[in-house]
């Protein structure tokens, strides 16, 4: 990656102190509507200068529609968008200080790669010989810069989407937004872009805004993840707080395979599971609440039934079924109220569990959390 101290980037970072503390992107009581369908419900959001954020959720969500409310390409039904403090919510896309990167790369097949990536330039009537430099400068950002005469077919899918990223970067955006970049690649791929997107924009410093449905993929990469639903924001929060402590029942199942077993508070240190089984955890919800405590597969452990490790809470089961992942194991094992999976990593010395076996499931119950809703 090539070392940007030497890189004009003056016009993407804030230019002032005052700048640096103000939201890179300020959305208050933002709600976008489509005649009767409301698509984004009154969301409110900074996201700070600097930041890897992403925006994840199902298909439908809004999280799109909100990366395009920035973008420009659509505008709010009510509430307020700023970029570094400037009220943005009615520009053009064109008076923004940030570029997009999309899914599709959207490339000009006719053009090279040097011309693509310089199209906007010269669009602005930018001089061929800052064009030129600007080129190649963020061509060698994205680690291509010896790729500019070629066409876009005769390049790999990762290329192209780097391609993509040196035609948004070229600009100098304030604000990157990245809508779904890595959906088209293979799985291989998309890990190593994954990577690589995040190390270009820790050595950039400016804020991107990254738009997924890929749990992994924002865990990953993020700095802070907002968790979107039905046009409304659930959560934000670093990653490990979204995984370890989910707010709802729907942010729980949604981040990463977790196991909700259904229950109820019995007491203020005491939660009876379906199938009155006890556990101890504390919680200040009132007593009769109806919970589901979030067991993540890979938390729990199988051994022969009757034989959990004192002081883990426990259910038994059978195995129903064994499914090899190569450097793990899943096991689903059948409750007498409902099937979970235990996840446990494949290690020489590690036990075998075949279907029909009878088992108990334990856990420590410092690896749990209880949710409502």
């Amino acid at each position: 990656m090539t070392d940007l101290a030497d890189t004009d980037t003056s016009d993407s970072r804030p230019s002032s102190a005052a700048d640096a503390a103000t939201p890179a992107v300020g959305i208050t009581g933002i709600t976008k509507r489509f005649g009767d369908v409301v698509a984004v419900d009154d969301i409110t959001l900074d996201i700070a200068n600097g930041e890897f954020f992403a925006m994840l959720g199902p298909s439908g969500c809004g999280k799109t529609t909100t990366l395009r409310m920035i973008a420009g390409l659509e505008f709010p039904t009510e509430g307020s968008l700023t970029i570094f403090g400037q009220e943005v919510g009615t520009l053009p896309p064109n008076k923004r200080p940030v570029n997009t990167v999309f899914q599709n790369y959207a490339l000009f097949p006719h053009l090279n790669i040097n011309d693509n990536v310089g199209f906007g330039l010269k669009m602005q009537k930018v001089p061929k010989r800052e064009i030129s430099t600007r080129v190649g400068q963020a061509l060698e950002m994205v680690r291509l810069g010896n790729m500019g005469l070629r066409k876009p077919t005769q390049l790999s899918g990762g290329q192209q989407q780097r391609i993509a990223l040196a035609r948004a970067l070229v600009n100098r955006p304030k604000v990157l937004l990245l809508d779904e970049p890595l959906g088209a690649l293979d799985l291989k791929l998309r890990v190593e872009m994954q990577g690589e997107l995040k190390e270009l924009q820790r050595n950039l410093g400016i804020t991107f805004v990254f738009v997924t449905h890929d749990q992994e993929e924002a865990l990953t990469m993020s700095d802070r993840i907002a968790v979107m639903d039905a046009g409304q924001l659930l959560q934000v929060d670093p990653p490990e707080a979204i995984y370890e402590r989910p707010v709802n029942r729907f942010v729980a199942d949604f981040i990463g395979q977790t196991n909700l077993l259904e229950g109820t508070v019995e007491s203020a240190d005491t939660v009876c599971l379906a199938n009155g089984a006890r556990i101890p955890l504390s919680t200040e919800l009132a007593t009769g609440t109806a919970v589901a405590v979030i067991l993540r597969p890979e938390r729990a452990t199988i051994g022969p039934r009757g034989q959990a490790p004192s002081g883990r809470s426990a259910v038994d089961g059978v195995i129903s079924e064994v499914t090899y992942l190569g450097n793990a194991v899943v096991y689903q094992v059948a409750l007498d109220w409902m099937q979970i999976d235990v996840r446990e990593e494949n290690r020489p010395d590690a036990d075998r569990h075949d279907v029909g076996s009878e088992v108990t499931v334990s856990w420590d119950d410092r690896a749990v959390a209880l949710v409502t809703g």
